[in-house]
C-alpha cells in the first residue's frame, strides 16, 4: 500500500498534527548530537475506560498509514522555521526535510484486540529525534479510537447479538475526522452499520440510512407525483397507481383500526408514496411527525399493503419520540392484527427501529427480554463518550541506546515500566483469559503447562501460575519502515473483537462494578523496576 497511492493516508493525519513541543525537543536532540540514538517508545494507558474492566486496541490500520506517508514538506519546515528561534542552524531544517520513517520499527496489539492497562498497544522504536516526533500524531490516531471502539463494544453487549445496532452520530461528532472516526470503530466494536457515507466509501463500512421528519413534513397531500405507476414487483404486468391504491386501502386500515379515513394525515401520506415509488424494495415509514397511532401506522400500513399487493415487502418503521419500548410493543400488536386481517402473514414481522438520545441505560430498557424493536439507532452516546471523553493514552520512552529509561515521579501512578518487552496472555484450559504478563524482551518465552512466577500489581511477593495456553501480544507490523504482512480487513478486526470479548469471563466482561483483569510483571522486570527506584533514591 504506497503512501502515494493512499489518499486517505495524506488526509488522516499530517506531521505538523502535533504539539509544539515536540519539535522544540527535536532541535534539543538535534544540537546535543542525539537526533540518531536508538530509541523505544511505549503507547498505553492507565486505567481502562468507563469504569470497566477491558478496552480494545484500535487506530493501528490508521498509524500505518500515517508512518508510512510521514515527510515533512517544504511548507512544514518553513513554519517550523517560523516558530523556532530566528538564529536556529538552517542544517537543522535540511535535516527536518529528510526525515521519514524508514527506520521505524512498530510492535502492537492486533486491531480489535483486548487491552488493558500498562500493555502497550504500541511499540515504536528507530531515531530518537524521528520517533519523538510521532508521540502526539499517534496519540491522536489512537485513544479516540480505541475509547469510541469500546464505547460500541459496551453499547453491543448491553443489547446483546440480536438487536441491530445503527451509529447515526455524525452530526454530534467533533468535527468531520472525529465524525470519520466513530463511525469507523463503532463499526470494528460491534455496530451492524453507520450512516456516515464517507465511512463507507473510505473505510468499506456498511451504510445505512431511509428519511427524516424533514421529508414527511415536506409535503402537504396535493402534491401529484410526475410517475405514480408502479410495475408489479415480478416486472410483469401493467403498472399501478401507488397513491390511489393507497387510498382504497387506506380505508380498509382504518376501518380496521376504528379512525375516521380523514384522520390519518395526508401529507404524510404523500411523503411515503414518493418514498416507496423511489424505493419500492426498501420502503420504511418514520411514524411520528404527527401522531402515531392516529397518523403515521395507518398511512405506512395503507402504503405497505399496497406495496405489497405489487409483490413488494415493506423493510421496516422507525420511532424518533416518546416511549419508545411500549409504542414498539403497541405497534407489533397491531402488525400482528393486521397480518391476520388482511392475510399478509410478513407484516408481523416488520422490523421496528428506533432512535432518539439512547444511552447505556435507555439501551439496556429497549433490549430486555420481550421487546419488539429489532433495530436501534445511537447517535451522541457513542461518538461523544459522554461517560469518558478521553482514554488517556501516553507514549513514554521505556530505552535509549539499548539501555532502560524509567520515570519516577511523586505519583507512583504514572511510573513506567522500563525496558524493551515482550507482553503474553495467559489462559486457562477452557480458552477462558487468565492475566496478561510484561517482561524484558529478552526472557524466554512463558511456555504452557509450566508454572511461572510473576509479580502482581502491588504485590509483596510474588505468585506462581501455570497457563494451559500461552499467547504472545505485540506483533511485528512495521519493520524499518516496511509493512510486515498485510494488515487485517475491518470486518476481521470487527470478528476478532467478538471472538476476544467471548473469551473473557463474565466477571471481567460485566460493565457495572467488574473485577479488574490482572497485568502481571516477570521477576526480571519487577527486579530491574526495584533496581531503578532504589538507585533514583537519595
Amino acid at each position: 500500500m504506497a503512501a502515494e497511492q493512499d489518499p486517505e493516508g495524506r488526509a488522516a493525519a499530517r506531521p505538523l498534527l502535533t504539539d509544539l513541543y515536540q519539535a522544540t525537543m527535536a532541535l534539543g536532540y538535534w544540537r546535543a548530537g542525539r537526533a540518531r540514538d536508538a530509541a523505544e517508545f511505549e503507547l498505553f494507558f492507565r486505567r481502562c475506560p468507563f469504569g470497566g474492566a477491558f478496552a480494545l486496541a484500535a487506530g493501528l490500520r490508521d498509524c500505518v498509514r500515517f508512518l508510512r506517508a510521514f515527510r515533512l514538506r517544504d511548507a512544514d519546515v518553513q513554519f517550523l522555521a517560523s516558530v523556532l528561534p530566528p538564529d536556529t542552524d538552517p542544517a537543522f531544517f535540511e535535516h527536518l526535510r529528510s526525515l521519514d520513517c524508514s527506520e521505524v520499527t512498530v510492535r502492537a496489539l492486533p486491531e480489535g484486540c483486548l487491552a488493558f492497562p500498562g500493555v502497550p498497544l504500541l511499540q515504536v522504536s528507530g531515531p530518537l529525534l524521528v520517533v519523538q516526533l510521532l508521540e502526539t500524531p499517534l496519540l491522536c490516531l489512537v485513544s479516540y479510537a480505541s475509547l469510541v471502539a469500546t464505547n460500541a463494544a459496551r453499547l453491543r453487549l448491553i443489547a446483546g447479538p440480536e438487536k441491530r445496532l445503527l451509529e447515526m452520530g455524525l452530526r454530534r461528532a467533533q468535527g468531520p475526522d472525529g465524525g470519520l472516526t466513530a463511525s469507523t470503530y463503532s463499526y470494528l466494536g460491534g455496530f451492524d452499520s453507520s450512516s456516515n457515507v464517507l465511512a463507507g466509501q473510505l473505510r468499506g463500512v456498511p451504510v445505512a440510512g431511509t428519511l427524516a421528519h424533514s421529508f414527511v413534513t415536506s409535503f402537504s397531500g396535493s402534491e401529484v407525483p410526475p410517475d405514480p405507476m408502479l410495475a408489479p414487483a415480478a416486472g410483469e404486468g401493467p403498472g399501478v397507481d401507488l397513491a390511489a391504491k393507497a387510498q382504497v386501502w387506506l380505508e380498509h386500515v382504518c376501518a380496521h383500526l376504528g379512525l375516521g379515513v380523514q384522520e390519518p394525515h395526508p401529507g404524510e401520506r404523500a411523503a411515503f408514496v414518493a418514498y416507496a415509488l423511489a424505493f419500492p424494495r426498501a420502503f420504511q415509514g418514520l411514524l411520528d411527525s404527527y401522531s402515531v397511532r392516529r397518523s403515521g401506522l395507518p398511512n405506512f400500513l395503507a402504503v405497505a399493503l399496497a406495496l405489497g399487493e405489487l409483490g413488494y415487502r415493506a423493510v421496516g418503521v422507525r420511532l424518533d419520540s416518546g416511549d419508545l419500548l411500549q409504542q414498539a410493543q403497541e405497534i407489533r400488536k397491531v402488525f400482528r392484527a393486521a397480518a391476520a386481517q388482511f392475510q399478509v402473514p410478513w407484516l408481523e414481522s416488520v422490523p421496528i427501529a428506533v432512535s432518539n438520545n439512547i444511552d447505556e441505560e435507555a439501551l439496556a430498557r429497549l433490549a430486555q427480554e420481550g421487546s419488539e424493536v429489532n433495530v436501534i439507532g445511537i447517535g451522541t452516546s457513542v461518538v461523544t463518550c459522554p461517560q469518558q471523553p478521553s482514554l488517556g493514552c501516553v507514549y513514554k520512552l521505556v530505552a535509549v541506546g539499548g539501555q532502560p529509561r524509567m520515570k519516577l515521579t511523586e505519583d507512583p501512578e504514572k511510573q513506567t515500566l522500563p525496558g524493551s518487552k515482550a507482553a503474553f496472555r495467559l489462559l486457562g484450559s477452557d480458552g477462558s483469559l487468565l492475566m496478561d504478563v510484561l517482561q524484558l524482551a529478552e526472557e524466554p518465552a512463558p511456555q504452557a503447562g509450566q508454572e511461572l512466577r510473576v509479580w502482581p500489581p502491588g504485590a509483596q511477593e510474588p505468585c506462581t501460575v501455570r497457563p494451559a495456553q500461552v499467547e504472545p501480544l505485540l506483533r511485528l507490523c512495521l519493520q524499518q519502515g516496511q509493512l510486515c504482512e498485510p494488515l487485517p480487513s475491518l470486518a476481521e478486526s470487527r470478528a476478532l473483537v467478538q471472538l476476544s470479548l467471548s473469551q473473557l469471563s463474565p466477571e471481567h466482561r460485566r460493565l457495572q462494578s467488574p473485577a479488574q483483569y490482572q497485568v502481571v510483571l516477570s521477576e526480571r522486570l519487577q527486579a530491574l523496576v526495584n533496581s531503578l527506584r532504589a538507585r533514583a533514591s537519595p
